[in-house]
């Protein structure tokens, strides 16, 4: 635990934690409105505000987060009327971004494309305290929106057209969802890297979803597993002098692997527990079922 001596890794673990906690927070909205490479595109987009960050001379963080907000809006916004071409003007979006950040680092003084390292996979040693108070801001406002607006986020996201029936504002939600997963990148930028932060967005919620059934259950324990692989994933690449994103994203794979591995057994082991519950010929098997309450499926 000598680790914790070197107040680098102090700030490194804090980050790490907070970044485990917002994006599977994010990612279980963004992969039941089916938009897992979300991530991946507004990652793109914010290379060009940490470039314009080096070139300015301000906060790469804040820059990152004020041009990941405009582009994640303008990803929505073509999402809503780009109809055919679409795709096209996302695709010019996510690379004219990508080589937006290159361009204008190059243009900083004393610039170079070593500088972008650190934010494309992420880096231990550069996480600095003014880094933290920033990713502590930006977490809580995550947390803020992904928990205190659960009910109507999932209710968008499954089903945008019974939301709207039932009078939720589904654009200006969508907008927030966007919004939130483009703060999202900017916190995890530091500790995973632009490049692989949609992956911790994604992975720990699929692999949650192998063994839970809930919204709330699947929601804690992406929550938790994105915890596991973030703390673990730095303390590994301190000691085995290994990138941190890259690291992270491994174990995050692994722990899908080994959760969709175990998936199998626990499944016939419910299966044969309903079974045993109710046994063939059992009356209650064609009695009418209870009504659930609202919300009962997905425990949200």
């Amino acid at each position: 635990m000598e680790f914790l001596n070197y107040a680098f890794m102090q700030r490194a673990l804090l980050a790490a934690v907070l970044v485990g906690i917002t994006a599977p927070a994010v990612g279980i909205y963004l992969v039941q409105r089916r938009q897992a490479l979300m991530g991946d595109g507004i990652g793109h987009v914010a290379m060009t505000g940490v470039g314009l960050g080096f070139l300015l001379s301000f906060s790469p963080v804040w820059m990152a987060t004020a041009v990941s907000v405009l582009g994640a809006v303008l990803m929505e916004l073509i999402r809503w009327y780009g109809r055919t071409r679409g795709d096209i003007a996302l695709a010019m979006l996510f690379y004219g971004g990508m080589a937006g950040g290159v361009m204008l680092i190059n243009l900083a003084p004393g610039g170079s494309n070593a500088n972008l390292t650190s934010y494309l996979f992420g880096s231990l040693s550069t996480v600095s305290h003014s880094d933290v108070v920033a990713i502590c801001v930006l977490a809580t406002f995550v947390l803020l929106v992904t928990l205190g607006l659960r009910r109507q986020l999932f209710a968008v996201s499954q089903d945008e057209e019974f939301a709207r029936v039932t009078g939720l504002p589904v654009r200006a939600l969508n907008l927030l969802t966007a919004v939130t997963a483009a703060v999202t990148v900017t916190v995890a930028m530091r500790v995973v890297g632009l490049l692989l932060v949609s992956a911790l967005m994604v992975v720990p919620v699929a692999a949650a979803q192998q063994l839970t059934r809930s919204f709330t259950a699947t929601f804690a324990v992406a929550v938790a597993i994105g915890v596991a692989v973030t703390v673990g994933g730095t303390v590994t690449s301190y000691y085995q002098d290994v990138p941190p994103g890259a690291t992270i994203v491994l174990l995050t794979i692994a722990g899908f692997v080994a959760l969709t591995l175990a998936a199998g057994p626990l499944a016939r082991r419910r299966a044969r527990a309903a079974a045993a519950a109710h046994p063939a010929g059992d009356p209650a098997e064609c009695s009418i079922p209870v009504t659930r309450a609202a919300g009962d499926e997905v425990g949200v």
